[in-house]
Parts: structure tokens; C-alpha cells; sequence
């Protein structure tokens, strides 16, 4: 007898509350998932004497040369990791070099060197060595001596300079946040969450501006202009709905916004709502059309201009490019030939009245997901289960799981190294616009998060022609804008490299940037912020292929912001400065920043 619908919900639930518990062991992650990648290591190296008699030698020269560098005083200088360890700040304070921390601060990096290396091993799968490698420097960096009171050598100078004060400081600090924490976790009432330090509306995301469309996702912010002239093609802003939006209008020294509305540009940025269980259902589709197209139809009617410039960061930037294609595809298909049938011309209708666009700007925005960087490590078909599991039961993706999981690419300097000087040297934290912004958590829609984390990152749809929109398959080649295209060095989140590969999947002109910085300071570069520095180099349509780092080798560096390299490349795309639109007070739903940024969640 074949079991009934109702045992078969009754055996589903039952499996995902297990599955529940058992993510709970591993900080949200697939258990099974974890345990399959070390299996597969130690499988390999089981079957490799020759691999384990190399890591034998290679530990025993470790540890001799972190013997002989204590007696001399100097680092130790293993060749793979010399410049790593050179630039390792934990151990930069002057302690670390006397006797006894200096035996601990060497026999740690030997044993940091030694894993490091054991996990390269032929045979694992290219994910599962990503895992075993990523998880393996997680636990490292854990057990540093750096993290702990007793062997850090920093730690108990400064307490015993201040008599105590400095540990008993970092145990309130401590105590502070960890109530802070309990608090706001339960929290049923938004308006009972700790204040950002940077309020929105008064110290962030202040520049003038309305609110001239709203939907259920999305509001739509037309900018107040400040120059006598402007240029004739509006600029549509789209960021990433992982984040609030006014990390481009953070505070007036260094708002994207402010800056590109004071060149003459009249900018649009969207402020996707911030969704709760209801929303559970809205998916990429959703986001695409309701969100990216309907904004920029919207900036078509408020403007009346027939071209505009469009600019998309992180997620956003992968959103902008796919509706680029999709219009241009839609565009060809138009020119070529009539619409065969009533069911295609109600499929395209919602591109064919936006307006073309004059250029494409894309920042820290993947295309290709291939080489997803560290994000990888939390995203295959088990884990996607587990993660689709937990949003079942809440109807989205939390933003303390998103924070989580960005705070653990770099745990190193947001997590330990934040931890000891906070807890142990009792040193208070310096605030800044950034770091309130980060606190601003953004949800995701269950369905988004999964079709996003499916169809892009684990099957790579859009890079290999298999996305469709609107009814209409895109490939990246289709877009004719020119596109300017801007990588960070240091990005976590959207690796330079992936970034770079637009090359392989465009046939347009492309001007790429390498910035210094991450995925967020790195793009947040106001003219003027001191040790910034980028490099530039631009390729025509037909071009041949340039690997990044022979690029990189050869692209001009200049000093300074990148934004200045932004806005003379959009002048040199757009038309003879007109003066500027009008914004019709009929139109207006409120004044900026909106009400949907305002809208906040404890998780």
C-alpha cells in the first residue's frame, strides 16, 4: 500500500526538522555537506603515502625553521607563505617577538603553514577542496594566540598599564553587546530595535530628492538637481536588494549620489522594499519586470528622455545586465520580424516601451558564476536544500543570516580581530556611516533567494545562454551599450577575476576599472579619500582576449577616485547639457529617503 499525502507531508516535515537541528551544529550550514568534503580529503590523502611522507618532511622543516627563528629572533620565512605572514597584522605589536609568545606566535604559524598545505591533495573534488581549505583557515583563525588574554602579549601590557581597566572595560563592552544581541533578537516590534548610529534621513541618505513611483517592491527617487545644465540622459541607479540602497548616498562627503547629481547627471535610484513572510513567493521574474523594468519606465515618463544611462551594483549590476540583453534581444527580434504570435508580443510588451539605453555600468556585479570566489564554499545542491529548508519555515532569507554569512568570508578582521580589541584590549569602537549601514539587515524573498542561488550560482545559467525574461532567452552578447565595468581587489563577495570575465561574455566596448579596496569601501571611494588608487584600460568590440592578470600587468594605475574616471566616461556618452527637468508635483508620493528604506526587522 503506498503511503498517503498526508504521511508523505507528515514524513517531509519530519526530515526538515531533523535537518533543522542538525544545521544548527554547524552554524546554519549542511552538516552532511561539510561531512562529504572532508571525507573526500581524507579518503585521498588515506591513499597517498607519497602525498603524507612530503607533508611529514614539510612539518618537519616547519618546525625547524620556527625553532631556529626563535632563537634568532626573526620570523620564520617559509617560502610559500613569507608574504602573507609579513603582512599578518595580528602579530605586528612588538611582544610577539619576546619569549615566551614568540615560541607561540612561530609554532602557529607553522602549524597554520602545515594545514594550510595538507589540504592540497589530488583527486578532491574542486568544491570540496574549496570547503576543506576555507573551514580549515576558519578553525585556524580561531585558535590563533592572538584571540585569547593569556597569550597575547598586547592584551596583558595594556592591562597591566591600566591597572585592569582596559579588561575590565572589555568585559562591559561584552556584556553590552551580548544583551544587545538577546534583545534585539527578541524583538517583535521594529520600533523597539537599537537606533542606528547613523540615522536615515538625517545623517545618511540626506540628499534632496522625492519619491515619484512606488510599487510593491520598489520605490523610485528622482534627485533634486543642483547645476544650471544637465545632461539630457537620466541616470538610473540600481543597487543590490541585499542591501539598503543608501550605501551609494551614505553621508555627504561620500554619497555616490551627491557626487554624480553635482556633475550635472539627474539620477534615479531604486530602494527595494524590505520583504516580509507575505512576499515569500515573489521571485527573480519579480524583481527583474516589477523591479528594474518598471524603474525604468518610470524614468522614461518622469523624464521624457528616449535613452538613459544605467548604473548596477553587486546583485543589482547582475539584475541591469540582465535586462539589458533582454531589452536588446527584444529590440533585434522587433527589427527583424513581426511578432508570430499574441502570447509573444504580451511576453516582450514590458520591454518594448523602456527606453534604449546609452550606456551600462555595472560595479562589483558578476555575470559569471564559475568562480564564485569564498562565497562558493556555502553553495551546493545539499546546502541549497538545507537553506531552502530553514526559509520554508520563516518565508524568506533573514538579514542576520546574510550578515552571518558575509561576517565568516572574513572573519579574521570582523570577527576575531574586532573581538580583541573590543573584549580584550577594551578599546572602543570608532563608528562610521559604513558600519551603521551594515547594521541596516535586508531580507530576501524565499523564492528570489532560492531561483537566484540556483539558476546563477549553481547552474550558471546566465553565462552559458539559459536565463530567460520576459519570455525572451538573453545572452549577455546581445547588449550594444557600452559598458563600463568596475572590479575591487579585495572583494569577498564578487571576486575581480569573475567580475572581469563581461570580456568573455560580451561583444561591445567595455572600459573595466580595478579598484583598491573591498566590495564596499572599495566602491564607496569619494574623490579626495586618501590612499586610493585604480587602474583602467578599455577594449572595443572584436577585441581579443586579455587573461585579468596579464591585464592587470599592463592597465595604467592612477591615483585617486575612481568616480572622476566614472563621470568623464559617462560625459563622453552623453548629449549636450539642457537644463534641467522639472519634477511634477502631481507625481510626488514624498520626499526622499522614502518609506521603504525605514522599514526594519530584528532578523
Amino acid at each position: 500500500m503506498l503511503p498517503s499525502e498526508r504521511q508523505r507531508e507528515f514524513a517531509k516535515s519530519l526530515d526538515a526538522a531533523f535537518h533543522t537541528q542538525m544545521a544548527k551544529t554547524s552554524l546554519g550550514l549542511s552538516p552532511i555537506s561539510l561531512a562529504l568534503a572532508y571525507t573526500d580529503w581524507a579518503l585521498h590523502l588515506a591513499a597517498s603515502p607519497g602525498r603524507q611522507m612530503l607533508l611529514a618532511q614539510h612539518a618537519m622543516a616547519l618546525s625547524q625553521q620556527a625553532l631556529t627563528s626563535q632563537w634568532q629572533h626573526q620570523p620564520a620565512t617559509d617560502a610559500d607563505d613569507k608574504q602573507v605572514q609579513d603582512k599578518d597584522h595580528r602579530f605586528s605589536d612588538p611582544g610577539w617577538s619576546q619569549w615566551p609568545f614568540s615560541v607561540m606566535k612561530e609554532s602557529f604559524k607553522a602549524s597554520d603553514a602545515w594545514w594550510r598545505e595538507s589540504t592540497k591533495v589530488d583527486g578532491v573534488s574542486k568544491h570540496h577542496h574549496h570547503m576543506v581549505n576555507f573551514f580549515t583557515r576558519q578553525g585556524l583563525d580561531a585558535l590563533s594566540p592572538s584571540n585569547w588574554a593569556v597569550t597575547n602579549p598586547e592584551v596583558l601590557k595594556k592591562g597591566h598599564e591600566s591597572m585592569g581597566q582596559s579588561w575590565i572595560k572589555g568585559c562591559q563592552s561584552y556584556a553590552k553587546d551580548l544583551m544587545e544581541n538577546q534583545s534585539s533578537r527578541a524583538a517583535a516590534d521594529p520600533g523597539t530595535l537599537r537606533p542606528l548610529d547613523f540615522a536615515v534621513g538625517k545623517d545618511v541618505a540626506v540628499t534632496p530628492g522625492k519619491v515619484v513611483f512606488r510599487n510593491h517592491l520598489i520605490e523610485l527617487i528622482q534627485y533634486t538637481p543642483t547645476t544650471e545644465t544637465v545632461y539630457p540622459e537620466p541616470l538610473l541607479i540600481v543597487p543590490s536588494c541585499i542591501m539598503k540602497y543608501y550605501i551609494l548616498d551614505l553621508s555627504p562627503s561620500n554619497s555616490m549620489v551627491r557626487y554624480l547629481v553635482g556633475q550635472g547627471h539627474t539620477a534615479f535610484i531604486i530602494s527595494w522594499r524590505n520583504p516580509d513572510a507575505s512576499d515569500r513567493d515573489l521571485g527573480m521574474q519579480d524583481y527583474l519586470q516589477t523591479g528594474v523594468m518598471e524603474a525604468m519606465a518610470a524614468v522614461k515618463l518622469h523624464t521624457g528622455a528616449p535613452r538613459i544611462h544605467a548604473l548596477g551594483y553587486c546583485l543589482g549590476g547582475t539584475f541591469l545586465s540582465i535586462v539589458a540583453a533582454a531589452l536588446e534581444r527584444s529590440r533585434s527580434q522587433s527589427a527583424g520580424k513581426a511578432r508570430s504570435t499574441r502570447r509573444r508580443h504580451e511576453d516582450a510588451a514590458s520591454l518594448d516601451n523602456l527606453p534604449e539605453l546609452a550606456s551600462v555600468t555595472l560595479l562589483a556585479a558578476q555575470t559569471e558564476f564559475s568562480e564564485p570566489g569564498e562565497l562558493g564554499v556555502f553553495i551546493d545542491d545539499d546546502q541549497l536544500k538545507t537553506l531552502r529548508e530553514a526559509m520554508a519555515r520563516t518565508g524568506y532569507l533573514s538579514g542576520r543570516q546574510m550578515a552571518g554569512s558575509f561576517q565568516f568570508l572574513n572573519s579574521r578582521d570582523l570577527v576575531w580581530s574586532r573581538n580583541t580589541r573590543r573584549y580584550l584590549l577594551g578599546q572602543d569602537e570608532v563608528g562610521n556611516d559604513m558600519m551603521s549601514w551594515n547594521a541596516d539587515l535586508t531580507r530576501l524573498p524565499e523564492r528570489m533567494h532560492s531561483e537566484y542561488l540556483s539558476s546563477l550560482f549553481l547552474n550558471n545559467a546566465l553565462a552559458s545562454g539559459h536565463y530567460r525574461v520576459a519570455g525572451i532567452g538573453v545572452a549577455l552578447k546581445d547588449i550594444k551599450a557600452p559598458m563600463l565595468v568596475v572590479g575591487t581587489v579585495r572583494d569577498h563577495v564578487s571576486p575581480w577575476h569573475s567580475v572581469y570575465k563581461i570580456h568573455l561574455l560580451t561583444d561591445t566596448h567595455v572600459t573595466f576599472i580595478l579598484a583598491a579596496g573591498g566590495h564596499n569601501a572599495g566602491i564607496v571611494s569619494e574623490p579626495g579619500h586618501p590612499h586610493r588608487s585604480y587602474q583602467i584600460d578599455s577594449s572595443e568590440k572584436g577585441a581579443g582576449w586579455i587573461d585579468p592578470d596579464a591585464w592587470a600587468a599592463k592597465a595604467p594605475i592612477h591615483e585617486g577616485s575612481w568616480w572622476e574616471a566614472m563621470h568623464a566616461w559617462l560625459h563622453e556618452r552623453s548629449g549636450t547639457p539642457v537644463p534641467p527637468p522639472t519634477i511634477d508635483p502631481a507625481s510626488v508620493l514624498g520626499d526622499a529617503p522614502g518609506d521603504y528604506v525605514m522599514v526594519r526587522y530584528a532578523d
